[in-house]
């Protein structure tokens, strides 16, 4: 091998660890001798966005990157300039300036750099689009640059990345403003609204409704709502979700809002048991594998 071929090789993996360290776990080839990319990182509070400029890589992610971490989110991926192909499951979109698409992590992907191209790539957390009641989301689908929304959301991750000092909670509400800009063009098909899926809005709200009390269990959920137990797994499967697990996050969800907005000390202990969680331990290491950090420290966070 000459050097400049070892140059090139030692530069491209370079760049592909930097890359992983970013935005997660990602494997990758050069498709051509012209490889080139560029990466910047932001990070401000909730939000963690990349701008990358690319050339003849192929980059994806396959079921043995997935299970390497990273998966619990999703990739709003922003064209600023060129051409680019994505492809997720059963859908393939081509991107141009202007447009924005969505990857989910958790589910293998693939995208081709033919021609010279800039995106944006921001990581937002699966919880985000479950505090915002979407359940189904559309991946590799355009949501086109001539949009009304496509153009306001590209000017607020734009703005976004201009600002060095954004705190926790501003971080996070505009997440969830994003989110629910995007709405209209990423939830599943609203048409589809069938038996099944009343049943389901159904099952959800009855969660909210009840979800500090201790009992709430999928028995109970099934009963109120006039469904099997079966019937409620093959509902909640459907979306990709588990019974269990979704009311264990709807909980840890309403005890870190109860933290951002306490004007006062309460015990965590309490805290946890006001909503559902009986074992002061178990609240606890569930908050932190939800959020990153312990009850206490996500306070002290917002306190500050």
């Amino acid at each position: 091998m000459n050097t400049s071929t070892q140059a090139r090789g030692d530069a491209f993996e370079a760049w592909l660890a930097r890359i992983n360290q970013a935005c997660g776990r990602f494997a990758a080839h050069p498709l051509g001798s012209e490889f080139r990319s560029e990466l910047k990182e932001f990070q401000g509070g909730a939000i963690k966005l990349s701008q990358v400029e690319l050339a003849q890589i192929n980059l994806y992610r396959t079921s043995k990157e997935i299970a390497a971490g990273g998966s619990n989110n999703y990739y709003a991926v922003f064209q600023l300039d060129g051409r680019s192909r994505l492809e997720q499951g059963d859908n393939r979109v081509e991107l141009s300036r202007g447009d924005i698409t969505l990857i989910d992590a958790s589910q293998p992907s693939n995208m081709t750099y033919l021609e010279k191209a800039r995106q944006v790539s921001l990581i937002v957390p699966r919880q985000v689009f479950e505090r915002a009641r979407i359940t189904t989301v559309n991946c590799a689908t355009r949501i086109p640059g001539s949009a009304p929304i496509a153009a306001l959301a590209s000017g607020m991750v734009g703005e976004i990345s201009r600002h060095d000092g954004i705190g926790m909670q501003e971080s996070e509400a505009t997440l969830d403003a994003l989110v629910s800009l995007l709405r209209p063009a990423i939830s599943g098909q609203e048409s589809e609204c069938d038996s099944h899926e009343r049943l389901f809005r159904k099952s959800v709200s009855f969660i909210d409704e009840h979800i500090s009390a201790e009992e709430l269990c999928p028995e109970l959920i099934a009963r109120e709502v006039g469904v099997s137990v079966r019937g409620l797994y093959r509902m909640f499967s459907k979306k990709g979700m588990v019974v269990a697990q979704y009311i264990k996050n709807r909980r840890l969800d309403f005890c870190a809002e109860s933290l951002r907005n306490a004007h006062f000390e309460q015990k965590l202990s309490a805290l946890g048991y006001a909503w559902g969680f009986s074992d002061s331990s178990y609240f606890s290491t569930a908050f932190k594998s939800r959020f990153g950090v312990s009850p206490g420290e996500y306070r002290k966070r917002y306190a500050q």
